[in-house]
């Protein structure tokens, strides 16, 4: 681990090697199709602020609205300019099976200019899902993490984000989202990480344990699971096969390469072909010389700035390197220590054993 430590401690390179493979539990590596969140919207009013809120002309027309549903009518042509109000955007995740009554968190964000939300309480206010039904109502006071601070002589210090805070527990549930789960005779678990291996051991372990032909791989991704047809039943009988155990397959060969910071994710599972490489740098150094040209006495010339320049060519010397068959990870990277090279060097060298056909593993540059 020397030599790794070497190129690669200033970087952060994650390396995943092939170790034992432990089981896991269904419900760790897979969901039941139907059994799903629901994400839902709304608009809203944060009030209370200390002058921190919006300037928008929408804001007040919001107001207006609000005081007209209220029974309050402001007079025609008035323009309500409050600077303790602020509109704002409301987020929620509805759970799966959530009954009317309960409460679930919501985040709140501003929409127009405000300066902060710090202090301010939502009015009531619905949240809709992606069908136009309201399906939460919420209202509460903000938690805001962020903190912004200005002085007369225009300086100011923001921490976090002021105009983004929660609530929670501050939407309380109004209509039930129905599911699939009880429809049918069968469950169907999508696993979270498409792979055939996985979907045919799990069918495997639920047949050993239930009898065969109870469960049958779909596809890379489903399961199919006889199961009771009487709700109350398919309630155990989930439970009991989300706690079955799976060895999930090895992830495939796979290289993750960050071009930004020169980050380089390399799972152990990658190995290259016969392969030779030759790894070298150029180096170009321009260096300017400004020289002032003083013109003789009484000669009527002006004085001159010429620049000079100097261009130096380095280039270093690097010995070529062979990749036996079936190089591991390790074997790799020390190779490409051995000769020298920087961590994003290595980059270079793996695109160039992807595109010369040599590296068998999905090279992902994000």
């Amino acid at each position: 681990m020397n030599a790794l430590h070497k190129y690669f401690t200033p970087l952060i390179l994650g390396i995943v090697f092939s170790g034992p493979v432990h089981a896991e539990r269904i419900k760790d590596i897979a969901t039941i199709e139907g059994v799903r969140s629901n994400q839902l919207v709304g608009y809203g009013l944060v009030v209370g602020l200390d002058k921190s809120g919006d300037k928008t002309p929408f804001t007040g027309q919001s107001l207006r609205s609000m005081l007209a549903r209220l029974g309050m009518t402001l007079p025609p042509g008035i323009d309500p300019k409050a600077k303790n109000i602020a509109a704002v955007s409301i987020q929620a995740d509805l759970p799966a099976f959530a009954k009317p009554g309960q409460t679930i968190d919501v985040t709140v964000s501003s929409l127009g200019d405000a300066k902060s939300l710090r202090g301010g309480t939502l009015l009531m206010s619905p949240l809709k899902g992606a069908d136009g039904q309201v399906y939460a109502i919420a209202q509460g006071s903000l938690v805001v993490s962020g903190l912004s601070a200005s002085g007369n002589d225009g300086s100011s210090v923001t921490v976090n984000n002021p105009n983004v805070g929660r609530i929670p527990n501050g939407a309380i549930v109004e209509r039930v989202v129905n599911s699939s789960f009880s429809d049918g005779d069968a469950l169907i678990f999508n696993l979270h990480s498409p792979d055939f291996t996985t979907a045919n051991r799990m069918a495997e372990s639920i047949n050993r344990v239930l009898g065969v032909n109870t469960a049958k791989a779909l596809d890379a991704t489903s399961v199919r699971v006889n199961a009771p047809v009487d709700p109350t039943q398919k309630v155990s009988f989930a439970s009991v096969v989300e706690n079955m155990m799976v060895t999930p397959d090895d992830a495939a060969a796979r290289v993750i390469v960050n071009s930004r910071t020169g980050t380089v994710v390399v799972n152990g599972k990658v190995r290259v072909q016969p392969a030779a490489v030759s790894h070298g740098s150029l180096t170009v150094t321009i260096t300017e010389d400004l020289q002032v040209s003083q013109p003789n006495a009484f000669s009527n010339g002006q004085t001159r700035v010429t620049p000079k320049s100097d261009v130096k060519v380095e280039e270093e010397k690097n010995h070529m390197f062979v990749f036996n068959p079936g190089v591991s990870l390790d074997e790799i990277v020390q190779a490409v220590n051995n000769v020298g090279a920087a961590p994003s060097d290595l980059v270079a060298i793996l695109e160039a054993l992807k595109s010369a056909g040599s590296l068998h593993a999905e090279l992902i540059v994000i």
